[in-house]
C-alpha cells in the first residue's frame, strides 16, 4: 500500500510537469522549459497588506489585478517569457518623506498604474538524471512602464541573470535559483546597484491532482553602506497549493514579508493554461 501511494504521488508530479515553466504561485524558476511549440498563459490576483515604496514614500495596501504572464516554447530547451499587468492600485495609508516624493501627482487616498513588463529567456543546459539535477540559465530585463509620479514606479531599466537548478526526490520537486540583479538608481541615472538574487522552493505532490508548494525568494544588496532607494534587500516567504486538471491549473498562496519594505502579509490566487500552439520545423 505504501509503495502504491508513493508511485501515485510521483505520477501526480509527472502529470503536472507540462505547466512547470512559470509555476504559479511560486516565482522561483524551474530550469525545465514548457516544451517546443507549447504556450503557457497565466493570470492571477495579488493583494499585499502594508506595502512600502521607499522611493516615493507611499505606504498602503496594494492590489494587482490581473497579473499576466505568457511563456512560449521556442525549442525543446528554451522558452520566451513576458510578465506584467495592466492595473496596480494602492490604497494609501501613510506618506513619508522620500527621495522622489516631490514628483508625486497623487492628491487622494489611492493611486494606480500599470505594472512594469519583464521580458526574459530561459534555457535548459542539462536535463535531470539519476544523481544529477537539471540545470538551466535565465536572463530577463525589466522595462520602466510604471511612472514615478504615481508613486508606484521606479522608472528604471533593470537586468537579471540566474543559474537554475532542480531535482525530484520521490514526490518532492526542489528548485533553487542564484543570480545577480543589476538595478538602476531611480534617484540618479548614472548609478546602479548589483544585488544577489536567490530562490528556494518545493512542490510536494499530495494526490494525483494537488500539490503543496512553498518558497523563500528575494535579493540582497552587495553595495557597501546603505543601498540606493529601490535597490534594498527584499525577501518573501510563501506557502500555497495547486490543483491541476487536464491542461488547467488553479493555485492559491499566502506570503509574508521578511524585510521592512515588504508587505506584512498578502495572498495570491490565479490559474495557468498550457496548450500546443504550433509545430517547429
Amino acid at each position: 500500500m505504501k509503495h502504491r501511494l508513493v508511485c501515485a504521488a510521483i505520477a501526480a508530479f509527472v502529470l503536472a510537469r507540462p505547466a512547470a515553466a512559470q509555476q504559479r504561485p511560486l516565482v522561483t524558476e524551474d530550469p525545465e522549459p514548457i516544451g517546443a511549440g507549447r504556450v503557457l498563459i497565466e493570470g492571477g490576483i495579488d493583494y499585499a497588506h502594508d506595502q512600502h515604496y521607499p522611493v516615493s514614500g507611499l505606504e498602503g495596501n496594494l492590489w494587482r489585478l490581473p497579473t499576466l504572464g505568457v511563456s512560449v516554447g521556442i525549442s525543446s530547451i528554451a522558452e520566451l517569457q513576458i510578465d506584467g499587468g495592466p492595473f496596480n492600485r494602492l490604497d494609501i495609508t501613510g506618506r513619508k518623506a522620500a527621495p522622489l516624493s516631490s514628483l508625486l501627482n497623487v492628491t487622494g487616498d489611492t493611486t494606480h498604474d500599470v505594472d512594469d513588463i519583464l521580458i526574459g529567456m530561459k534555457i535548459r543546459l542539462l536535463s535531470e538524471m539519476v544523481g544529477r539535477p537539471a540545470i538551466g540559465f535565465r536572463f530577463a530585463t525589466k522595462l520602466p512602464n510604471s511612472r514615478s509620479r504615481t508613486g508606484l514606479g521606479l522608472n528604471t531599466t533593470d537586468f537579471y541573470a540566474s543559474l537554475l537548478g532542480a531535482k525530484t526526490v520521490e514526490s518532492i520537486r526542489i528548485v533553487g535559483n542564484i543570480g545577480v540583479g543589476i538595478l538602476g538608481d531611480p534617484t540618479d541615472g548614472t548609478r546602479q546597484n548589483d544585488d544577489v538574487t536567490y530562490g528556494l522552493s518545493f512542490a510536494r505532490a499530495m494526490t494525483q491532482q494537488t500539490e503543496l508548494v512553498g518558497e523563500l525568494n528575494g535579493r540582497v544588496s552587495t553595495r557597501t553602506g546603505d543601498p540606493f532607494p529601490g535597490t534594498e534587500n527584499r525577501g518573501l516567504l510563501k506557502l500555497g497549493g495547486r490543483y491541476t486538471r487536464s491542461s488547467i491549473r488553479l493555485d492559491a498562496g499566502v506570503f509574508v514579508g521578511l524585510t521592512p519594505v515588504e508587505p506584512t502579509i498578502g495572498f495570491t490566487t490565479g490559474l495557468t493554461y498550457v496548450f500546443n500552439a504550433f509545430t517547429l520545423p
